[in-house]
């Protein structure tokens, strides 16, 4: 998968989580939890959706890459580069 791939199943995953949140201009450097309305269960949902949908299981001493939206793409685009999305 592309970065930019990559990036769009993460807003996707966003999206589902926090449908009231307006992702469109949520900036890549900026923690994600600064610019919309996620508790730390949402952000384990985010966990939960990349296990469902990609079978990826992010251990829980690498959740601080996946603070920013930049973070998360560095963090799992080699981990999905060989994978379709499923969603």
């Amino acid at each position: 998968m592309t970065i930019d791939e990559v990036r769009q199943i993460i807003l996707n995953i966003l999206e589902d989580i926090a449908p009231d949140e307006d992702i469109s201009s949520i900036d890549d450097n900026t923690k994600l939890r600064e610019q919309i309305d996620l508790d730390s269960m949402d952000f384990l949902d985010i966990v939960m959706e990349l296990r469902k949908r990609f079978n990826i299981e992010v251990p829980e001493k690498d959740y601080e890459h996946l603070a920013t939206l930049a973070g998360c793409i560095t963090y799992l685009q080699p981990l999905l580069k060989d994978r379709l999305a499923a969603s």
